[in-house]
This record gives C-alpha cells, sequence and structure tokens, in this order.
C-alpha cells in the first residue's frame, strides 16, 4: 500500500509584542525588509513557487541564485508573512507572497518595484532637507525634474512606474465603476484620468453613456485598448490629448478627477477651477482620492505622502485640505464615500 506524506506545516510565527527598544530596531532597518521585498520581485521568486513547498535549492535552479543566500533572504521574508517556512526547511506562499507573482489578479508587484527603485534611495536619506525647504530634492539631488528623470535618464524605472500606475488603475477601476451611480448621466468624463481603465469600466458597466479621456498626449497615446479605434467601446469614447492644469475643454454631466490632486496647491487649484469653468451648473464632479487621515490605510498613504515630498514637492491630502480646496474652487460638496481601503469619493457639484 502505497502513503502519501503529509503537506509540511509552516512553521508558525512567533506570537509577541515587541519592546519599544526592539521595535525602533525593527523599523530602522526597515529599509532592509523593503530591499528584500523587492529582490524577491525582481528574481521573480513567487512566479517560481508553485503549490507545493519547494527548498530555497529547487527555487535557487529556477531563478538562477545561489542557495544560502536566496534561503537567507526568504527566511527575512517570512518574518513579516511574506512566504512561510516549513518545519523540514521548505518554503510555501503566503497571502502576501502571493502578491508577488505577475499573473496574480491583485499582483503588487510592479508597486514593490517602484516604490523601490534606486532613485528612492538616494532620496529617502535627505528627508530632513525636504522637511526642512517644504519642498521636493529631486532636482538637487538629479539635476532635473522627476519626471523629466524618469523619461530622460531612467528608461527601466518609467517602464516600473507605468506599470506600477496601470496595475493600481485597473484593481481600483472596478471599484470605482461598482460605487457610482450613472443615473441621469450621458457623458462621464474621466479627467486626468490616465489610460482610461476607470472609464472603460464605467461604460462596459453603463451600455448607454458615453465617455470622454483627457491627459497629456504621451499618456492617451496608450489608452485603454478597449477606448481606441476598433475596440469594444471606442463608438461610445472620446479620446482628448490636454492638461487638465491648463484647460478642460469637455462637456460633461459627470467629471471624475482620481488621484490627480496630489500635486503642489497651484496645480490642484488650477484643476479644480478650470473643472469649475468646463462645466454646466449642477454637473456633478467626482473627487477620488488617498488621505492621510484614513484610519485602515494610514501607513501606506502617509509612506506615499512623505514620497510625494521628496519626488515632486507634492502631498496627499487629509479630508479637511482637500474639502477646502473643493470649496475654494466653488463646487458643492456632497456625501464622501470610502471606494475601498485606499480611496475615497467626495461627491460634488457645480453651483448654478
Amino acid at each position: 500500500m502505497t502513503t502519501v506524506s503529509p503537506t509540511p506545516t509552516p512553521i508558525p510565527s512567533p506570537q509577541y509584542t515587541p519592546q519599544p527598544a526592539m521595535r525602533l530596531r525593527e523599523l530602522v532597518f526597515g529599509a532592509a525588509c523593503a530591499a528584500a521585498v523587492r529582490a524577491a520581485a525582481r528574481l521573480a521568486v513567487a512566479d517560481a513557487l508553485g503549490e507545493e513547498p519547494a527548498t530555497a535549492a529547487e527555487l535557487a535552479v529556477a531563478v538562477d541564485s545561489e542557495p544560502l543566500p536566496l534561503q537567507r533572504l526568504l527566511r527575512a521574508l517570512s518574518c513579516y508573512g511574506i512566504f512561510a517556512e516549513t518545519e523540514d526547511g521548505k518554503f510555501v506562499h503566503t497571502e502576501m507572497s502571493r502578491l508577488l507573482r505577475e499573473d496574480d489578479p491583485h499582483s503588487l508587484r510592479y508597486i514593490a518595484l517602484w516604490c523601490t527603485e534606486p532613485w528612492t534611495w538616494q532620496a529617502w536619506p535627505r528627508l530632513d532637507d525636504a522637511v526642512r525647504s517644504g519642498g521636493s530634492v529631486f532636482h538637487e539631488l538629479y539635476g532635473k525634474g522627476f519626471f523629466d528623470y524618469l523619461h530622460q535618464d531612467a528608461h527601466e524605472s518609467a517602464h516600473v512606474f507605468n506599470r506600477a500606475m496601470t496595475t493600481s488603475s485597473m484593481q481600483s477601476a472596478l471599484d470605482v465603476a461598482e460605487l457610482l451611480d450613472l443615473t441621469g448621466i450621458s457623458v462621464v468624463a474621466d479627467i486626468g484620468g490616465g489610460q482610461g481603465h476607470v472609464l472603460a469600466s464605467l461604460l462596459e458597466k453603463h451600455p448607454t453613456v458615453r465617455g470622454v479621456l483627457l491627459d497629456l498626449p504621451g499618456v492617451v497615446a496608450k489608452a485603454d485598448p478597449r477606448l481606441r479605434e476598433d475596440g469594444p467601446l471606442a463608438a461610445r469614447a472620446d479620446i482628448v490629448p490636454g492638461d487638465c492644469r491648463e484647460a478642460i475643454p469637455v462637456d460633461a454631466d459627470m467629471y471624475i478627477i482620481k488621484n490627480i490632486l496630489e500635486w503642489d496647491d497651484d496645480s490642484t487649484r488650477r484643476t479644480l477651477r478650470n473643472v469649475v469653468e468646463a462645466a454646466r451648473p449642477g454637473s456633478r464632479v467626482v473627487i477620488i482620492e488617498n488621505l492621510v487621515d484614513d484610519t485602515p490605510s494610514m501607513k501606506f498613504t502617509t509612506a506615499m505622502d512623505l514620497l510625494l515630498l521628496l519626488n515632486v514637492g507634492g502631498a496627499k491630502h487629509t479630508k479637511a485640505s482637500l474639502t477646502a480646496r473643493m470649496e475654494d474652487a466653488g463646487l458643492v460638496i456632497g456625501e464622501i464615500r470610502p471606494v475601498n481601503a485606499y480611496l475615497h469619493a467626495f461627491e460634488c457639484t457645480v453651483p448654478g
């Protein structure tokens, strides 16, 4: 009779609350954790690990690395719940390690790479300078603005940025489409909408609605294939190249502004003013943003807030700071609702 060996079980993580001194030691080594996640993402370890437990030596063959250093990397990540080590020294997936797989529908692989790109390691040590000055340190570090640097000097990083933003937008688009009620809406406009994933999701859900995507020429040139010529939504979609900080030549019943009001205050005010000038009285404006005073995601959003300070001199908003800017632009603020664990939607109207 053949016996089947049971699947090895992961070693449970120690359940303890570290003392303040140990917790601070762990925090100041946060760069090691970020670097370990980046290394695993670049090596594609999560993609190499299937459903069966595997040794570091077996994984090392698949990812072209040395076995012992890979074991050390996996052991470090296991301390944070990214992969788990079994009693017999093999490694298995966890919920977080699966998010590093490229084929996972909720993959965070490119987000993990983007947040740990080489330029970030040069910028973070200058955070005290940014706090003192209140502005970006990027030009001083690299001799040019952040986006000029990305597209002129760091092509691989620009590619990672584009993939990360696409991943993030695609994952939140369905949540936005599920949240928004388009009753009475004939035309919806996605302002600064990137490749148009939110717009495409809305048009798919509402077959009688037309849509307009406005963003910079180089961005809309790579719009979601569903919206482009010969795409299934092309007949109901208009793609308009433009800069929403300069003008919004779009007539719509609803304007959506998602995750773009995190630049400097002047750009934010100009964008909101342009929406109010473009819209008819009574038009709906839905502003969707991460908030730094949103408890479920504060560790993430406050970190992104500091990164924005470093690279572009921007900021994530509190609920109060965002509503103040909307009111300054003349918008009438209505209901504020969570979109998901990271985003809030502010329903506004253009006054008569």
